[in-house]
């Protein structure tokens, strides 16, 4: 069973990635063929994908995203999950060609790691708790909706008129976006309260300004402030949508630049 798990991820990477190049075609050339074979071949993606992770999870002992590599794998299963279901409830699949490309190039990053980033870790004692579990799951539910709320705010960017017809018309790519924030925004705070839980059980305190901490913060006011502008003042279209591309770039920062450029206590990541 050993290393079925990369086998798996693999597998689901060429699959992304098919995907990924039938939803550029459907939302390009508006084949129905394309985009309805481009669900299916998702949907099948995340099957394997969601093997690999039980494979992992087997081969580690515990839940697989504790490394660098398992988080971006569990990342891109988390973005294709998420847009699955919205498609499916807002009639959405054009938008597949911004946000399949994501979960395509998380699990490649993933898949370009060196080595002995993919290789299988136990944990160290201060990641042996459930609250492990609840805030990395909860965090990175709120990161795949914060990925489809960044792909729609391009979207509507780069949509020059509003169309009441058009299925992807800028006034629901606006009401997608706001969604997806109002349902990323409760996990991200779900998420950094139970880091700070764990820390304290870990390391006998709540908030130790680390890097990873400071700039989830930072993350969660920014969305916070998205949502007083939209909420209380009713500020939407555009800069809604500008907001939720510089919140984006935040969580990548808060996921990535922090543990390569500003190591920390959760370097381990």
């Amino acid at each position: 069973m050993e290393n079925y798990s990369i086998l798996f991820f693999t597998i689901s990477l060429f699959v992304y990635f098919f995907a990924t190049v039938l939803y550029i075609i459907y939302a390009i050339f508006k084949k129905n063929i394309a985009g309805n074979l481009a669900t299916w071949i998702l949907g099948v993606g995340l099957i394997v994908q969601t093997i690999a992770l039980i494979f992992r999870t087997r081969e580690t002992g515990h839940f697989p995203f504790v490394t660098i590599y398992e988080t971006l794998v569990f990342w891109s299963w988390l973005i294709g999950l998420v847009y699955l279901v919205l498609q499916f409830r807002f009639r959405i699949k054009a938008l597949g060609a911004l946000i399949t490309p994501i979960a395509f190039i998380a699990i490649a990053a993933a898949s370009a790691l060196p080595l002995e980033y993919q290789k299988t870790t136990p944990l160290v004692p201060a990641l042996q708790s459930h609250w492990l579990e609840f805030h990395i799951i909860t965090c990175f539910i709120s990161y795949a909706c914060f990925a489809v709320s960044f792909a729609v705010g391009i979207a509507y960017l780069l949509k020059q008129k509003n169309n009441p017809e058009d299925l992807l018309a800028k006034d629901k790519l606006d009401m997608i976006g706001y969604k997806s924030i109002s349902l990323g925004f409760p996990f991200l705070t779900l998420g950094i309260i139970s880091g700070a839980i764990w820390a304290n059980v870990a390391w006998g305190t709540y908030w130790s300004w680390d890097p990873k901490e400071t700039w989830a913060l930072v993350t969660w006011f920014i969305y916070a402030i998205y949502l007083h502008l939209r909420i209380g003042m009713k500020r939407k279209g555009r800069s809604s949508a500008i907001a939720s591309i510089i919140g984006f770039a935040c969580v990548i920062f808060t996921f990535l630049g922090v543990t390569f450029l500003l190591p920390g206590l959760h370097s381990y990541l």
